[in-house]
């Protein structure tokens, strides 16, 4: 079996996540989300509670992220030529580099799909849902009004689109900037776990 490197974009409450892990495990390649931090982390120096303060965010100013931590610049001279954001970005696009080289995985958001958009054995998916479908998963999982799940899954999606549409040349969500659009309302977790793996092999195969 040759090498398989799965990207997941994914609306916030659509179980993109979930169904990430789903493919990884079916596949019994390894599976990153916030894991990728700990990663990046151990490989770059940058403190993994910052790497997670400033995960999938916009790039802020210079001046925020020194106002936000001061002390972030210490003993890293060069780190002074870029924020934080910048900073953070660059330990990602590293481990995620890292992570494809050393064989299949399955990769959540981050701007896998382009960092490794030159990679021939990657398949890149965004998982979406209609918006009341998401609402309702997201108040059940969180425990949250129905009002307060929408503004949850407004600003979420706000980051990580200002995130992607920030570090690519693509627009996160659009069908053009991926392989596989996936709508997860359609089927079980299971069956839509299943029906992706098997397209997947398909491309790869």
């Amino acid at each position: 079996m040759g090498k398989k490197i799965i990207t997941i974009g994914r609306q916030f409450g659509s179980g993109g996540r979930a169904i990430g892990k789903g493919i990884a495990e079916k596949l019994n390649i390894p599976f990153y989300d916030k894991e990728l931090l700990k990663e990046a982390a151990k490989h770059s120096g940058v403190c993994e509670e910052l790497l997670h303060q400033l995960d999938e965010k916009p790039s802020k100013s210079l001046l925020y992220s020194i106002v936000m931590d001061p002390y972030a610049f210490a003993y890293n001279a060069p780190s002074y030529n870029m924020n934080l954001n910048q900073q953070a970005f660059k330990a990602t696009y590293d481990t995620i580099k890292k992570i494809a080289d050393e064989g299949s995985c399955v990769i959540v958001g981050r701007c896998s799909d382009y960092i490794l958009r030159d990679n021939d054995r990657m398949v890149s998916a965004f998982i979406y849902s209609p918006k009341d479908v998401r609402i309702k998963n997201v108040m059940s999982r969180y425990d949250l009004t129905e009002s307060k799940a929408k503004a949850q899954i407004d600003k979420e999606d706000k980051g990580r689109a200002s995130y992607y549409n920030y570090y690519t040349s693509k627009k996160w969500g659009a069908m053009e900037s991926y392989d596989i659009c996936f709508n997860s309302s359609l089927l079980s977790q299971e069956d839509s776990v299943d029906y992706l793996v098997s397209l997947i092999n398909k491309i790869l195969d």
